[in-house]
């Protein structure tokens, strides 16, 4: 039996987040405006599968497979949506099952926190290498979602809403990250922006 935990579909993909999941990809890189799909499964060796439907299917090109003994996550992009939106058809086709039953999308923690300090800030930029670095003074956003892959979804809708700095992005594994930073009123903008997103995913 394989679940669909995560099903999001993400029509344009905005340009830090472009270049934040570039940093981490093993396969064709995204660039922005690309339109893409990020699915996760369990158990983690059925992404194979999926993504060999998904790349035989469509003229989408493979940017991450992510492999775990429970979870598993392939992200595919394409310049033109209807070639991601006809791959996940494909995916969901296969599965027996429809996108709408993908495992709903629960907020394990979020919180604001103002006017970082710099021991704070620095250990941060320490720890987070990828992305943007969160200046002394600036609002912070932290959110965790379970399942991790709609964590994606979260950040593209954030930096649509907000001039913000993407800071950490980590979407595989039982919980999803985001960090993001700017000023106080626009990552409070950001942070309404990315809880709208986890509780409404886009699919199509």
């Amino acid at each position: 039996m394989i679940e669909l935990r995560t099903y999001v579909f993400i029509d344009a993909l905005q340009p830090q987040l472009a270049a934040y999941m570039a940093t981490v990809s093993q396969g064709f890189l995204p660039v922005p405006g690309d339109a893409c799909l990020w699915v996760e499964v369990s158990p983690g060796m059925a992404v194979h599968r999926l993504t060999d439907i998904a790349l035989k299917n469509t003229s989408a090109r493979l940017a991450q497979q992510v492999v775990e003994r429970a979870y598993g996550s392939m992200v595919i992009h394409h310049r033109v949506q209807s070639d991601v939106l006809e791959a996940g058809h494909a995916l969901c086709e296969h599965l027996g099952t429809d996108h709408s039953r993908r495992h709903r999308c629960e907020v394990a923690w979020q919180e604001v926190i103002r006017g970082m300090t710099p021991d704070h800030a620095v250990l941060i930029n320490r720890q987070n290498r990828r992305g943007n670095m969160i200046l002394p003074g600036q609002s912070m956003f932290i959110l965790e979602t379970e399942p991790a892959g709609y964590i994606v979804y979260a950040a593209n809708q954030a930096e649509k809403a907000a001039s913000i700095s993407l800071v950490d992005v980590s979407a595989v594994g039982a919980f999803g990250r985001l960090t993001l930073a700017g000023s106080e009123a626009d990552v409070d903008e950001a942070a309404r922006a990315a809880l709208a997103a986890v509780e409404s995913p886009s699919f199509t």
